[in-house]
């Protein structure tokens, strides 16, 4: 029987059993297609990387003696669309079988399913065999609870797979470290330098340029850093463990205009794409822990591993939960539009300035660039989330619906009302003195509200809680805000309104 496999963008597991033996009557495709460069407006580097990655994964499979089937971009034979591109070779090559595995994301999933139920061949489904859980353990899991958190669900797979436990007791005694994760970096914590890959895809970005596709943000063709195959995977998972781990928890919420990714990993793009799997990425951590447990403290390990089996588990499955209405929430009703600096950079509030020239330079920003700069500016200022969505979802390299769409819309936009996170992540600029060195080299104070040099995230704060008291007076974890809301004089009040109105209306003028 000859069978065609479809192997997705972010399906480049080479430990998959598909490839454990060669079986001539087995052909693999992987396709390069408009359908997926042109549904947002991506950044060049996520963009490239994806094509570089697939590429590197193709040869693999060649070189392995797997039989393959590529359409570059600008092939004669690629229709640009994936189930046009399948029909093609289901007839090409005399195909009496389809097998694919799971798409991650929902508009993906369903163009496979409606497809294999038009074809008159034979398909079958299989699992990507990357992540902790199955796509629907997490509704299995909360089925009956009244109040399913995030904590809770880490806390399980804690205790499923026996990670940082002492019999059924976290190791070291509490289960949470994040009161630890959030010192401000100073210049005496020497961080090593950044392990880069240089990869050229010069090729590649020509490619596009042929194609026309439009895309954000710049590339050095002749440098791109992040890892494309499995071998600089494990090599950048190797580097973070031998240079960065021991100082991760510390400064994982730190931000810095000398420094873009401090004692980040850089191992999200090669995670989201498969080719190293999460598994592997906290043995790994947890081995270099116990061999260096005079140097590394838990609190660094602890922190890094909630993101990977709490966080990153646990938005998947809300997301599988909840979509296809997910996309359509907007809780808040939030109805602006995303200023033009954020496809610039040119903002005069130096904290954003910096967030969004890290994300235009290096398709990255870690996650509090992203909740609390970026994100937190975006709600205060009413921002649509579908906007909001897809300048997120395009502008970074590890960018997928699946982890983009629940902690943009749910954690970041609390759009969902509570579905993801039990409050609004908003702060004014207080928070961001205590997290970063942004405010020292502002032209905007940070300690004033209304005056003409006042740092705007403040009194778009007080007006954000002011506005949406309705949506949020009752939430438990807002009641001390509003508390203090309450004894603001009402003439304050229609001050710091009148303010961040005038900023709300005049975006780019700040």
């Amino acid at each position: 029987m000859k069978i065609l496999r479809l192997i997705l963008g972010d399906q480049l597991n080479s430990t998959h059993s598909w490839f454990s033996k060669v079986d001539e009557n087995v052909v693999y495709c992987l396709f390069e297609m408009r359908q997926e460069t042109d549904y947002v407006t991506h950044h060049i580097q996520k963009i490239a990387g994806f094509f570089a990655a697939m590429r590197n994964f193709g040869n693999d499979l060649k070189n392995n003696h797997h039989n393959v089937i590529y359409f570059k971009i600008n092939d004669k034979k690629n229709t640009q669309n994936l189930t046009q591109n399948l029909s093609l070779l289901f007839t090409e090559n005399s195909i009496q079988k389809f097998e694919y595995q799971s798409p991650d994301e929902y508009r993906l999933d369903k163009q496979m399913s409606d497809f294999c139920k038009e074809i008159n061949i034979e398909s079958e489904v299989f699992s990507t065999e990357h992540f902790y859980t199955e796509r629907n353990d997490l509704g299995t899991f909360s089925k009956g609870k009244k109040q399913f958190l995030m904590e809770n669900f880490y806390r399980e797979m804690r205790k499923k797979y026996q990670i940082l436990m002492v019999n059924d007791q976290p190791e070291g005694g509490i289960w949470n470290y994040d009161k630890s994760n959030r010192q401000k970096w100073n210049k005496e914590v020497l961080i090593p330098p950044q392990k880069n890959f240089d990869n050229d895809v010069s090729e590649i970005v020509k490619e596009l340029e042929i194609a026309s596709v439009k895309s954000i943000g710049k590339i050095n063709s002749k440098y791109f850093e992040y890892p494309i195959n499995r071998v600089q995977s494990l090599e950048q998972l190797d580097y973070f463990c031998e240079y960065l781990l021991m100082h991760f928890g510390d400064y994982q919420d730190a931000m810095h205009t000398d420094n873009v990714f401090l004692f980040h990993s850089k191992l999200s793009f090669a995670m989201n794409s498969k080719m190293i799997s999460p598994i592997e990425i906290v043995d790994k951590v947890l081995e270099t822990y116990r061999e260096r447990k005079n140097e590394i403290d838990i609190s660094q390990v602890e922190g890094f591993i909630r993101q990977i089996i709490g966080w990153r588990e646990y938005m998947r499955g809300m997301y599988w939960m909840l979509m296809p209405a997910y996309k359509e929430e907007n809780f808040l009703e939030n109805h602006h539009k995303l200023p033009d600096f954020f496809w610039t950079g040119n903002t005069k509030m130096n904290c954003l300035k910096n967030a969004i020239h890290n994300s235009l330079d290096n398709g990255y920003a870690h996650h509090i660039q992203r909740l609390m700069i970026t994100g937190n500016f975006a709600l205060l200022t009413q921002i649509h989330p579908d906007q909001i969505d897809a300048w997120y979802l395009g502008i970074y390299v590890d960018a997928i619906e699946w982890v983009q769409l629940p902690n943009t819309r749910g954690m970041s936009q609390f759009a969902d009302a509570g579905k993801i996170a039990t409050k609004p992540y908003v702060s004014s600029g207080s928070y961001i003195s205590k997290m970063s060195n942004y405010c020292g080299s502002c032209g905007y104070n940070n300690k004033e509200k209304t005056t003409k040099n006042a740092c705007p995230f403040n009194s778009l704060y007080w007006n954000f809680l002011e506005e949406k008291k309705v949506q949020l007076a009752s939430n438990f974890r807002m009641k001390m805000m509003y508390s203090l809301l309450g004894k603001i004089p009402a003439s304050e009040i229609a001050e710091i309104q009148e303010k961040a109105h005038h900023i709300i209306n005049h975006l780019d003028e700040y």
